[in-house]
């Protein structure tokens, strides 16, 4: 058996996927943020007042590593954390006004590198490539 004539084509997803992700990081940094910290705005700006519980399950991290980002960003004056007055151990996360402008630097910023990633793409060719991409999804999970 020789060498594929072709790169297998999920080596080709997840190092597409790494070389964007180091991008989408780099244009992220840039704005003085992270994929982290914008993920935990965005979901915040979603869903205002959530629960710290609430808020790993729609990011789909475990409450330990989401407590970790929430202290960088309660230091660094983002978000606000209390307790919910009808149950102490529950948190509620809300943002800050400087989480309020950290937000819309870093929309700004996500919303340009997607702008960049699409250029020179078609409208019909992005529609393929997202079927495609979850036709592999589906075919990983079986």
């Amino acid at each position: 058996m020789g060498q594929p004539r072709q790169q297998p084509i999920g080596l080709l997803v997840s190092r597409t996927a790494k070389t964007l992700s180091r991008a989408f990081g780099k244009a992220l940094a840039e704005a003085g943020g992270s994929e982290p910290v914008w993920l935990i705005l965005l979901s915040l700006k979603k869903n205002p007042d959530s629960t710290q519980r609430q808020l790993a399950e729609e990011l789909e991290i475990r409450e330990a590593t989401l407590t970790h980002h929430l202290n960088a960003m309660e230091r660094d004056g983002l978000v606000s954390r209390a307790r919910d007055p009808r149950n102490r151990r529950v948190h509620r996360i809300t943002l800050t006004a400087e989480g309020e402008a950290a937000f819309h630097r870093l929309r700004s910023a996500a919303v340009a590198f997607d702008r960049q990633l699409r250029s020179a793409i078609s409208d019909s060719e992005l529609a393929a490539v997202r079927d495609v991409l979850h036709r592999l999804a589906d075919n990983a999970d079986r």
